[in-house]
């Protein structure tokens, strides 16, 4: 305790912007009068975190194109070396800054660190990776997935899905032997989300089957935008406009597919191309090209998002009432997708089947079936209450300074 406030120390993973920004939401909204906090993150973020009203600390992380690269190549995300490294990270900082609390957001090294250190620990997640939830593998983007059938490669995948996942269990599982930790069953379910409370970062409609308990809630959609922008230009003319972002990881020849399907369908599009080139002649005057885009103004405007199917821009797309079409490369895009389309708010496209016919399909039964919007506004009316994160760590930290007091 830091006087009468609780200390919580955040640590954002450097993996992805959304493993950063998530954290940091959190810590900016905590009640600075009641928490004393402090946010971990890599110096590669910097830019993010800059104008933040809180402390920072610089943490220790695997670089963004060493994580994509390995995600990509399905390998496993971290390797031994790499979560030992972060383990003694870990450990530094919690004997420095001493907190009562630690928040995760796919660190997956505090599953060990805090506990060796009996800091209760909260994981931020997401709820497809829920052990409650069977695990339902989807075949993602491979090299291989371009040039052969689709059905042969899924039956392929199926069959050996179940060793790949435990070779990607199996760093988490030395690491926790070699510091005498049991072991999480080889589960990269567990693997992925282990922590005394686990916080799920999305809707509870989409996954009801994921129930609230003493050690699993959901905190609800987190996604960061930058601020509105007064000077942006939009499409002139009518028909629906489409917000379009694919990401920093995002293929630009997606993009150079989507924007004549839009414009095709009528649309008015507004896209966002995270920095990558597009070759010239992809847009007419329908279309309105930037680098970045502030995502919360463009979903309060747009009526459909089309992006690659992650939880960060879903989210934000649905929590304004917009259904979303997910061109998805990998498992964690997939299994989000699922959900949503299960939810009826929401179509999914392979980005390695993404042909102008698919897409223009898909694109006509989003603009003009209107139970997705109508799905949609669901989801929008659904998020959890507010103070949740603040609740959980206050009765951590009781509990655990009954259990010190013992």
């Amino acid at each position: 305790m830091t006087g009468d406030r609780c200390r919580v120390l955040f640590f954002a993973e450097g993996a992805t912007l959304a493993h950063v920004a998530r954290p940091l939401l959190l810590a900016e909204n905590l009640d600075q009068t009641r928490f004393d906090v402090v946010l971990a993150r890599p110096m590669a973020f910097g830019w993010l975190t800059a104008d933040a009203d809180i402390e920072m600390v610089e943490l220790d992380c695997q670089d963004s194109d060493t994580f994509s690269r390995r995600l990509d190549h399905g390998q496993p995300l971290y390797d031994l070396a790499t979560l030992e490294r972060y383990v003694q990270a870990d450990l530094a900082l919690i004997d420095d800054l001493k907190p009562d609390v630690v928040v995760g957001d796919f660190r997956l090294s505090l599953s060990v660190s805090a506990r060796l250190r009996r800091v209760p620990y909260i994981s931020i997640c997401d709820a497809y990776w829920s052990p409650e939830r069977p695990l339902e593998p989807i075949l993602p983007v491979m090299g291989m997935t371009r040039h052969v059938p689709i059905a042969l490669a899924e039956r392929v995948f199926q069959a050996v899905a179940p060793l790949a996942f435990r070779l990607h269990a199996r760093p988490m599982e030395r690491l926790r032997r070699h510091h005498g930790l049991p072991s999480l069953g080889h589960d990269l379910r567990h693997c992925y989300t282990d922590a005394d409370l686990r916080l799920f970062a999305n809707f509870p409609a989409l996954f009801p089957e994921v129930q609230r308990t003493a050690t699993a809630d959901f905190i609800g959609p987190i996604s960061w935008s930058p601020a509105a922008r007064s000077d942006l230009e939009f499409p002139s003319g009518d028909g629906p406009l489409v917000y379009v972002t694919m990401g920093s990881s995002g293929d630009p020849r997606i993009l150079a597919t989507v924007i004549p399907v839009l414009e095709a369908a009528g649309a008015r599009v507004m896209v966002a191309t995270a920095g990558k080139k597009l070759q010239p002649g992809n847009a007419s005057a329908r279309t309105r090209i930037y680098d970045f885009l502030p995502g919360d103004q463009m979903c309060r405007l747009a009526q459909l998002v089309v992006c690659n199917g992650g939880s960060p821009t879903t989210n934000q797309a649905l929590a304004r009432g917009v259904p979303v079409l997910g061109i998805a490369r990998n498992m964690d895009q997939f299994l989000n997708m699922r959900a949503i389309e299960q939810f009826g708010a929401g179509l999914t496209l392979r980005s390695d089947r993404a042909d102008r016919v698919k897409l223009g399909q898909l694109v006509d039964r989003l603009l003009h079936d209107g139970r997705f919007a109508e799905r949609a506004g669901t989801l929008a009316q659904s998020g959890p209450a507010d103070g949740i994160l603040e609740r959980h760590i206050e009765a951590l930290e009781k509990a655990n300074r009954h259990a010190s007091a013992i």
